[in-house]
């Protein structure tokens, strides 16, 4: 049934993005990081996949998102745009390849769209972002803002930290989302704030909020697909819902196997290739193996 639902459903546009946001139906992202990952997300109905630079812990082992670099992005984004055909493929900018200048971020752009099969791509910051949002959706690319707990930027943060938990940090959060939505960002995602907040700011924007760690009033909601899955075991943001424990099924799957090669008991007989005649057995075992070892040696 999963399987159909992919081939059945149309290739989801930025239009019919913005076709829920009016009919006010919840918009579903998920990340993905390979094409396994971004088949599973794909057949599962997924509306927007986002390549996130959280591949860099998830995936890769890093110790942080600023770590991943632009050639490892790509190669990430087209692995999961070859398994995801449905879904808006969004990639993020990773740290270093935006910052520095409008000119800088539109190149970095370009290639997420031209080398990596992406639709759009993602970078983190507010108003300070709004000239290099601008320069990057005036060439014609979409662009999905991010703001409150900006991953990237942690440690000028404090952390991982919950953001805007004032009313003044409420007020400062809808000036940066303004802003990004007045440069064209289509979307934004809020994390880490408070639901009230996220609820004030999604109310007073005409574009979509999706939602991570910021209550169910936004405009959507994502979540990185290992995480929710359990398949990243370091540590659990308190904003995910696991709806498997992957991890331990697969450690327990895995022990089995090693168990049932150390008793031989795997591969067995439905696993095995059997010979086209049984008169070949009978000749094979007849075969004087001591001899064949010492004529081979002697070759």
């Amino acid at each position: 049934m999963a399987e159909e639902l992919s081939h059945q459903r149309p290739k989801v546009t930025l239009n019919m993005i913005r076709s829920l946001y009016k009919k006010n139906i919840p918009i579903a992202s998920l990340t993905a990081h390979d094409f396994p990952s971004g088949i599973v997300a794909d057949r599962a109905g997924v509306d927007l996949v986002l390549v996130g630079d959280s591949l860099a812990m998830v995936a890769l082992g890093y110790d942080n998102t600023n770590q991943l670099t632009m050639d490892e992005m790509l190669f990430h984004c087209r692995a999961v745009a070859r398994g995801s055909k449905a879904p808006f493929l969004v990639a993020d900018l990773p740290f270093g390849t935006y910052e520095v200048s409008p000119e800088q971020a539109l190149e970095s752009s370009i290639r997420l769209i031209r080398e990596a099969n992406m639709e759009g791509v993602k970078l983190e910051g507010g108003i300070e972002m709004a000239a290099t949002v601008k320069k990057i959706t005036t060439a014609g690319i979409p662009v999905l803002g991010h703001i409150g707990l900006t991953p990237q930027r942690s440690a000028s943060l404090g952390g991982f930290r919950v953001q805007a938990r004032t009313v003044t940090g409420a007020r400062k959060l809808l000036r940066s989302a303004q802003a990004l939505q007045d440069a064209g960002c289509f979307a934004i995602v809020l994390e880490a704030v408070p639901a009230p907040v996220a609820k004030f700011v999604t109310q007073a924007l005409t574009i979509p909020t999706i939602g991570i760690g910021a209550g169910n009033q936004c405009s959507g909601q994502v979540l990185v697909q290992l995480d929710m899955l359990g398949s990243f075991d370091r540590f659990t943001p308190k904003f995910v819902k696991k709806y498997a424990d992957a991890f331990e099924t697969n450690s327990g799957a895995i022990a089995q196997y090693v168990r049932d090669v150390k008793q031989r008991s795997f591969p067995a007989e439905e696993h095995t290739y059997s010979m086209r005649n049984e008169d070949d057995i009978k000749r094979l075992e007849e075969i004087d193996i001591a001899a064949a070892k010492v004529s081979s040696s002697g070759m």
